[in-house]
């Protein structure tokens, strides 16, 4: 078995965010909510607005990128808490894993039929 390198990348910040950003509003819509509320999750969690998260969409921004240029995050992200892919959002180290799961959790809230209040922690 090889062993990989420990400063190689993971093959998702290369992939383009637009690549992905399909599945999120399919799991989204499968469960009664809108790509107006992925997008809206989005914008919240970067600071992008709707036009510049088009723009980056339309680019296929890969998600290092997106995260890196992301004009605001949003300093509550941190509040985003429990297990998502089997491993505790917390305890991951690197910060662009981090923030893409940041987003993978909040799509789970979405598609799991939390207010939006809370899933922006704004309650």
């Amino acid at each position: 078995m090889k062993k990989e390198n420990s400063t190689a990348k993971h093959r998702i910040y290369t992939t383009s965010v637009a690549s992905v950003y399909p599945f999120y509003v399919l799991k989204a819509e499968k469960k009664g909510r809108t790509k107006n509320e992925v997008d809206e999750i989005l914008c919240w969690l970067t600071g992008y607005t709707q036009k510049e998260l088009e723009s980056e969409l339309k680019k296929e921004t890969d998600f290092e990128t997106f995260f890196a240029q992301a004009p605001d995050m949003n300093p509550s992200r941190t509040f985003i808490t429990g297990v998502i892919c089997g491993v505790r959002i917390e305890e991951i180290k690197e910060d662009t894993m981090r923030e893409i799961r940041y987003l993978d959790k909040l799509v789970d809230e979405l598609a799991k039929g939390k207010e939006m209040s809370s899933i922006l922690r704004t309650k």
